[in-house]
C-alpha cells in the first residue's frame, strides 16, 4: 500500500510549522498535540500506533504497534487527519522547539530512516513509525539515544524536527565522520553509527565536548542539528533564577532590586 501523496508548504524561519494539503480522502499522521491548526472539513481521529495500512491491521497489530512507541518514550497515541470534504483542505502542525522541519521523502532515500527519539513530528497516512534497536553495547549506553531510536519506512512524506541550523552530508564509502552524540538528527541505514572515547583525560574531563563521539561511517546521508534540545535546555536551567533572588543578566541592578524588595 502506498503512503498518501501530500503537498506541503514550510512557514517561519526559528519557529516553523509545516501546513499540509489534502486532496478529498487523503490522511496525515502527526503526534498527538502537534496540530496547529486545520480547516473545516479535515476530520480527527485517536488512534493506537502509527496509523499505517490501519484499515487492515488486527487489534494485535495495533498493540504492537502502540507498544512500539512506548519503548521509544512516545505516546501510545498518534491523530489521524483526513479531508473528508469535496475540495483541497489544509491541516498545520508546529515544532516544539526552536529550529528546522526537514521534509523527508522516503521514495527518494530508499523507503527507511533511522532518526533520534522525538523527532519526528508528521507525515502522510501510510509511512511506518517502529523503531530501530542500536545493536553494539556502546552506542546504546553512550550514544546519546539510548539503544533505541526511530525508524520511518515507506515511500510517502515524513516530516522531521530539528533543534537550530541543520547540516546534511553525503558520505561516501568508507568516510568516517565524527559527530558529538547529541547533534546527530538522522540517517540513512546504509550509514554505520558507533561510539568513539575521547582521547586524553584532561580533554575528557575539561574539554566540555563530553567523553564520547558518534562515529559515523558512510556511505550514505546523515543531518545534523546545531542546538540539541537538551543543549538548550541545560543554558535555560543555568540561567534560571534561584527561588526567592532576582537575576537581571549579571546587572548590578539585579542585587539593588533584591534590597529594595526586602529580599536582602
Amino acid at each position: 500500500m502506498r503512503a498518501h501523496e501530500v503537498d506541503y508548504r514550510i512557514h517561519g524561519g526559528d519557529m516553523q510549522f509545516v501546513e499540509v494539503e489534502l486532496d478529498p480522502g487523503e490522511s496525515a499522521v502527526a503526534e498527538a498535540g502537534a496540530m496547529m491548526y486545520m480547516t473545516s472539513a479535515i476530520e480527527m481521529e485517536t488512534i493506537f500506533g502509527d496509523g499505517s495500512q490501519q484499515g487492515n491491521r488486527g487489534m494485535l497489530d495495533a498493540l504492537v504497534g502502540a507498544g512500539k512507541r512506548l519503548l521509544t518514550g512516545e505516546s501510545l497515541f498518534m491523530t489521524v487527519f483526513t479531508n473528508t470534504g469535496q475540495g483541497k483542505q489544509h491541516v498545520s502542525f508546529a515544532a516544539p522547539y526552536p529550529g528546522k522541519i526537514l521534509p523527508m521523502d522516503l521514495s527518494t532515500l530508499g523507503g527507511e530512516l533511522i532518526c533520534q527519539k522525538d523527532a519526528f513530528l508528521c507525515a502522510a497516512k501510510g509511512v511506518s513509525i517502529g523503531i530501530a534497536f542500536q545493536r553494539r553495547l556502546g552506542v546504546g549506553l553512550f550514544g546519546g539515544e539510548g539503544f533505541i531510536m526511530e525508524r520511518l519506512q515507506g515511500d510517502g512524506l515524513a516530516f522531521v524536527h530539528a533543534g537550530g541550523t541543520v547540516h546534511a552530508l553525503d558520505l561516501a564509502p568508507g568516510q568516517v565522520l565524527r559527530v558529538d552524540t547529541g547533534c546527530l538528527v538522522a540517517l540513512q541505514p546504509t550509514v554505520d553509527y558507533d561510539i568513539q572515547a575521547v582521547r586524553g583525560i584532561k580533554t575528557a574531563l575539561f574539554g566540555g565536548e563530553g567523553l564520547f563521539f558518534a562515529t559515523l561511517t558512510g556511505p550514505g546521508r546523515v543531518w545534523l542539528q546545531s542546538l540539541p534540545l537538551s543543549r538548550l535546555a541545560a543554558r535555560i536551567r543555568q540561567a534560571m533564577p534561584i527561588t526567592g533572588t532576582r537575576r537581571e543578566e549579571g546587572s548590578i541592578l539585579g542585587g539593588i532590586g533584591d534590597l529594595l524588595d526586602g529580599d536582602r
